[in-house]
């Protein structure tokens, strides 16, 4: 028998959601063979089999969230095909420095993905090799797991702390550099996560004031939040609630992180884009574009593109604990895209390298992947600077929020026709407004106003890129 755990898939997250089974008990199946669909906080993504052999047992149902390393599916390896089950892969999610520090290594491993994460023994929170004795020299029990947002759970833990040297929290190692970022102490908070893991939420919950995850102390020289009021509900009230998890959850968590990391600065500019229209009218008629579907977002992508070349600190993130400012070479472009599962803002990687038809090509690729939620991971990482085309809904300006680690995002409003002034006289002419929000850690005012009147040179005359060039 041989029992496959859930794997952290690659992006340091604590649970996933199994959306679809793809195999029941009692089918064969092979190595390598998909067993399952599973949405993680950015994407949903297929599951292969790490071993051939006969399903015994699947542990959880569809739409069940299950935590990083609980048993997912079991196997009767012996009663399956005659084949080589997959070899174990390294566990990206916590280094193996990390993993000396912080965990014993585990007895058995099964062969997993890209790794467990932090696993969580039944019973409770794990012990440590040198540090599991009580003052009398014997060895203490696992503490019982008990709710984070209940005080009298979060008294013992604390006592028992002080009682000798204080343990490291327990965090993996993204959560731990957002701590840093935030500047939040990790001892100071209360792990809500499997065996009291100190996870992303709870880390973002202690900069928004949230009490649930706090210890009794004082952060950043703020006196601890006192519990907000349960809003009052009447009897018989009509309420529809939802559980917040997948891309909702991830993207509340960065857009919180970002508005309170960053300082934005938000700029507005409006031009005549018919040139720009006239423009793809007749790319559109061309042979070259046949088959290519070409938007107004297409052209305004290749100007972003353009006119970063001209004032890359656009194109650059804020490295807190090293205290440096990176800036990139390829323009790894994201376009906020709406889906049935929320907002992703999956990227086209060196996008300054293609050609306007590669990029009508490339977007129209994105666009139809993340639609049917089939968006890898790899492509939601890496994003340099970002684009939202807020114009589809019929808006006409906003204050886009970064995606966090970029430096600047750029909203493009609704084409309309309206009464403008051109060559002295006032003529119908199809007007957008730009909306421009930049990290103004990372760029002035004057770089993102040079930027923003270059692309909006570049849509009031195409022509204008050729002394850009």
């Amino acid at each position: 028998m041989r029992e496959f755990r859930l794997p952290d898939l690659g992006e340091g997250l604590t649970e996933s959601e199994i959306v679809q089974w793809h195999v029941a008990e009692g089918d064969t199946v092979e190595l390598n063979q998909i067993i399952a669909d599973v949405e993680t906080a950015k994407a949903v993504v297929e599951l292969p089999s790490p071993y051939a052999g006969v399903v015994v047992r699947l542990h959880e149902a569809a739409g069940t969230v299950v935590d990083v390393g609980a048993p997912i599916v079991s196997f009767d390896v012996e009663a399956g095909p005659d084949l080589p089950t997959a070899p174990s892969a390294p566990d990206q999610a916590v280094s193996e420095e990390e993993a000396a520090r912080d965990e014993p290594a585990p007895a058995k491993r099964e062969p997993n993905l890209v790794g467990y994460g932090a696993a969580v023994e039944k019973g409770g929170r794990p012990q440590r090799r040198s540090r599991g004795l009580s003052a009398a020299g014997t060895p203490q029990p696992a503490a019982a797991a008990l709710p984070a947002a209940s005080p009298a759970a979060a008294a013992p833990s604390v006592a028992a702390g002080t009682a000798q040297h204080r343990e490291r929290p327990r965090s993996t190692p993204p959560v731990r550099k957002l701590a840093r970022d935030l500047g939040i102490p990790l001892d100071s908070l209360t792990g809500t996560g499997p065996g009291a893991l100190i996870t992303r939420a709870d880390v973002l919950a202690a900069l928004a004031g949230a009490p649930s995850s706090v210890a009794p102390t004082v952060v950043q020289d703020r006196p601890e939040a006192l519990p907000s009021p349960t809003p009052p509900t009447q009897p018989g009230a009509r309420e529809t609630r939802t559980p917040i998890r997948g891309v909702r959850k991830h993207t509340a968590a960065a857009m919180v992180a970002s508005a309170f990391t960053a300082p934005h600065a938000t700029e507005f500019l409006t031009i005549d884009v018919t040139p720009t229209m006239e423009l793809l009218a007749e790319l559109k008629a061309s042979r070259a574009f046949e088959g290519t579907r070409i938007t107004p977002l297409t052209v305004v992508a290749k100007a972003v593109c353009i006119a970063i070349a001209r004032n890359p600190s656009l194109n650059s993130s804020w490295d807190e604990p090293a205290q440096e400012i990176v800036q990139y070479a390829d323009v790894n472009l994201g376009i906020a895209a709406a889906t049935p599962r929320g907002l992703l803002v999956p990227n086209i990687k060196a996008a300054q390298a293609l050609t306007l038809k590669g990029l009508a090509q490339a977007l129209g690729s994105l666009t139809e992947t993340a639609r049917a939620g089939r968006t890898a991971p790899a492509d939601l990482a890496g994003g340099t600077v970002s684009i939202t085309n807020i114009g589809v809904f019929g808006i006409d300006a906003g204050t886009p929020i970064l995606n966090p680690g970029e430096a600047a995002i750029l909203a493009m409003g609704a084409v309309r026709s309206m009464p403008w002034e051109y060559r002295g006289e006032i003529a119908l002419r199809s007007v957008m407004t730009l909306s421009l929000s930049f990290d103004h850690r990372l760029v002035d005012g004057e770089q993102g106003s040079r930027f923003l009147a270059d692309v909006g040179t570049i849509l009031r005359n195409p022509a204008m890129v050729l002394t850009m060039v």
